[in-house]
């Protein structure tokens, strides 16, 4: 079973790391486009273009699905992404976790990207599955780019400065974007108020997982350690995973795969190649 992941950088580690929990067998493509992130400032047919390089990278390498592990991409690109792969290549896009977060009630905040904040694209899922709740857009501003640097001097600005524009009241957090899925806890340590109930957080990680499973008829077999192998494309060139993506435990657990006899290569390196 080969299944392929992608994104402008690390926020794919989330979904990835979810696949190899479900499935430690499966080997999984990485494609990054570390030469022309970000993507959340260009024109959604900029962004459909590269998305299609790096969608195109991993499809010669014939996965039996592929997830496009970005919240931006997923709102400009998918349906060039799916004309141009399926129905060969399943294509699994990712949606904020809006809808099960208006079923465990509001206040609820959806941290994104200035771009997606405010958006269309979140205003309409916002009408169709949390219309009832109190909801509020709350946009992180530099928060993406320091998760790909690991600067955490900047992840620790860039949380404090949301959290300020975060109401207290809130009971359930939405993650806009998969970056912001390896902060998780360090999310949850900012804004949860002291005596208040356990603030729940919404990913999109787990479900994008489950659903290319199901769309190629795998069932999850969980299993002490992972046998599957980890290739890492980055702008298409066959690389190392980024030193950065061993800041994050999703990260590290994916290097422990790298590092199974069944793995091509040494894929933990120096990040060369990340532009």
């Amino acid at each position: 079973m080969k299944i392929a992941l992608m994104d402008s950088g690390t926020g794919l580690l989330p979904a990835a790391a979810a696949v190899r929990r479900l499935r430690p067998d499966a080997d999984l493509i990485l494609s990054c486009d570390p030469d022309g992130m970000p993507w959340g400032p260009r024109t959604p047919d900029d962004v459909t273009a590269h998305a299609l390089e790096v969608a195109r990278a991993a499809a010669a390498h014939a996965p039996e699905a592929l997830i496009v592990a970005c919240n931006t991409a997923s709102v400009h690109a998918l349906p060039a992404l799916r004309a141009e792969l399926e129905p060969t290549i399943p294509v699994i896009g990712t949606v904020p976790a809006i809808k099960p977060a208006a079923v465990g009630g509001g206040p609820i905040a959806i941290w994104a990207t200035p771009a997606t904040t405010g958006s269309p694209y979140q205003r309409d899922l916002i009408d169709r599955f949390a219309r009832d709740a109190a909801v509020t857009g709350v946009p992180c501003p530099g928060l993406a780019d320091a998760v790909e640097e690991a600067d955490d001097a900047a992840i620790d600005a860039a949380i404090d400065a949301a959290a300020r524009r975060t109401p207290r009241d809130i009971r359930a957090v939405v993650l806009g974007c998969t970056h912001y899925e390896l902060l998780a806890e360090r999310i949850r340590t900012a804004l949860q108020q002291p005596g208040a109930p356990a603030l729940a957080l919404y990913g999109s990680a787990e479900a994008v997982a489950a659903q290319a499973l199901r769309r190629i008829g795998a069932e999850p077999a969980p299993a002490a350690a992972p046998t599957g192998r980890l290739q890492v494309l980055l702008s298409g060139r066959q690389e190392a995973l980024p030193a950065a993506a061993l800041a994050y435990a999703e990260g590290r657990l994916l290097a422990e795969s790298a590092a199974t006899p069944a793995a091509d290569a040494a894929l933990v390196g120096d990040g060369a190649g990340r532009g």
